[in-house]
C-alpha cells in the first residue's frame, strides 16, 4: 500500500471486502477500547483471533482479559490464543499494572470468563492462519512484538505471507513513555521489534509522535458515560483508573509536559516534539487520556487520515536507551555501510488529522448498536 498523502491519498482498507484481522494484544485498558471498536465495525473488519501477550499486565492475565472482552461484544466464537510470558532474551517482563490496574481493567473485578484459550500459542495461531490465507490476513500488533517475532522465527515466510503488520510502538524523534528513550512496547522486547523491523514485512509504525496527539479529555469521556454506546458504560469505568494515572502522571497544569528548550525553528526536525509539547502545556489544564491503540486501530482501517514516511528502523537492544527506535530517513548517502544497510524500510506515521480519527473513535463507542 502506498503511504497516504496530504489530500488524502486513497480510501481506507475495510471495503465490501472484509479485512481478516489478528490482533496481537496486551489489554489494557486503551488495548480494550480498539477491541471492541474492532468488533463494532464487523463485517467490514473480520476478527479471525486475539492473540495474547505482556505489557499492560501478565501475559495470563491478557488471555483472562481477552476472552472477557469477545464475550462482551458478543463473540465467544472467536478464538484466543495466549502468547509468551516474556521477552525474547528470556528476562523477567516488564508490567505495567501501574498504569491499567492489577487486572489488567482498571481494577474492575470483573467475573471471569465462561470460555477458555485454544491450544495452540500465539506464535502458531499466526504462523497457521497467515498460511491458510497468504497475502490476505493483517496483524495489529498492539503489544511487545515477541509473539510476532516467534512466528516469524517458527515460519521464514510469515513475513512474506502476511499481509502487512500495523505496529502500535516507538518514539520518533520525541521523548519514550518507559524510558526517556524508549517507548513501553519497544522497551519490552527490543530484540523482538528489531527482528520484526528488519524482517521485510510490509510493516506499519505508529509511534508516540502520533498517538499523544489524540487524546480524550475529562468532557469526551462524560459524553461518552451519558451516551447510549453498546459498550459506553463498561469502557467509562475501566478508564477511569486510567484516567487517575494519566493526572498523577502528567499533572492537570501542564508542569510536567513543558517543552524542552530545543531548536525553535519550524524547519527544525525538532520542532514537531517541540510543537506537540506545547499543545501539551495547553491542553493538560483538563486531564487527558491517550487513545494510543485506537490510534492505531485507526491507522490500519483509514490510513488516509495520516501521511506515512519510509525508512529503515533499527532498535537498540542494550543499555540505557534498550528500546530507542532510530529511523534512517535516506536524507544522506553514507560514505560506508552501517547497521541500517541493506534493510528494507517501514512505514513510520508521520502526520495525522486529529478531528478525523477523534471523530472515527467516537463514531464506534457512541453509536447504539
Amino acid at each position: 500500500m502506498a503511504a497516504a498523502g496530504n489530500d488524502g491519498g486513497h480510501r481506507g482498507w475495510i471495503s465490501e471486502k472484509k479485512e481478516k484481522v489478528i490482533i496481537d494484544t496486551d489489554p489494557g485498558i486503551d488495548d480494550s477500547v480498539a477491541i471492541m471498536m474492532a468488533f463494532q465495525l464487523a463485517p467490514g473488519v473480520q476478527i479471525l483471533g486475539l492473540t495474547t501477550i505482556f505489557g499492560n499486565c501478565t501475559t495470563q492475565r491478557a488471555t483472562r482479559n481477552a476472552l472477557i472482552l469477545c464475550e462482551r461484544a458478543g463473540r465467544p466464537d472467536v478464538p484466543v490464543a495466549e502468547g509468551s510470558a516474556q521477552p525474547l532474551n528470556g528476562r523477567k517482563p516488564r508490567v505495567a499494572d501501574f498504569v491499567h490496574g492489577s487486572d489488567g481493567l482498571g481494577n474492575t473485578s470483573l467475573p471471569d470468563p465462561t470460555t477458555s484459550k485454544v491450544e495452540q500459542s500465539a506464535a502458531d495461531f499466526l504462523v497457521d492462519k497467515v498460511s491458510e490465507s497468504p497475502g490476505e490476513v493483517s496483524v495489529l500488533a498492539l503489544g511487545p512484538l515477541t509473539n510476532v517475532a516467534l512466528a516469524m522465527k517458527r515460519d521464514p515466510s510469515f513475513a512474506r505471507k502476511v499481509k502487512r503488520i500495523v505496529v502500535l510502538g516507538g518514539a520518533f524523534f520525541v521523548a519514550g513513555n518507559a524510558t526517556p528513550s524508549a517507548e513501553a512496547n519497544i522497551h519490552s522486547d527490543p530484540e523482538a521489534a528489531d527482528m520484526v523491523f528488519t524482517s521485510g514485512a510490509d510493516i506499519y509504525v505508529v509511534g508516540l509522535n502520533i498517538t499523544t496527539q489524540v487524546y480524550f479529555t475529562d468532557k469526551d469521556l462524560l459524553e461518552l458515560r451519558n451516551s447510549n454506546g453498546k459498550h459506553a458504560q463498561f469502557l467509562c469505568d475501566i478508564c477511569k483508573f486510567y484516567r487517575d494515572w494519566h493526572v498523577n502522571s502528567y499533572g492537570t497544569n501542564g508542569t510536567h509536559l513543558k517543552p524542552s528548550p530545543l531548536s525553535w525553528s519550524p524547519c527544525s526536525p525538532t520542532w514537531r516534539s517541540v510543537s506537540i509539547r506545547i499543545t501539551f502545556c495547553f491542553c493538560a489544564i483538563s486531564s487527558v487520556l491517550f487513545l494510543h491503540d485506537p490510534v492505531s486501530f485507526a491507522a490500519l482501517v483509514h490510513p488516509e487520515y495520516f501521511t506515512f514516511k519510509k525508512g529503515v528502523v533499527r532498535v537498540e537492544t542494550q543499555g540505557i536507551c534498550a528500546g530507542h527506535t532510530s529511523m534512517d530517513m535516506g536524507l544522506k548517502k553514507w560514505n560506508s555501510d552501517n547497521p541500517w544497510t541493506g534493510y528494507s524500510p517501514v512505514s513510520v506515521a508521520w502526520t495525522v488529522d486529529v478531528p478525523k480519527v477523534l471523530a472515527f473513535v467516537k463514531e464506534l463507542l457512541l453509536t447504539p448498536q
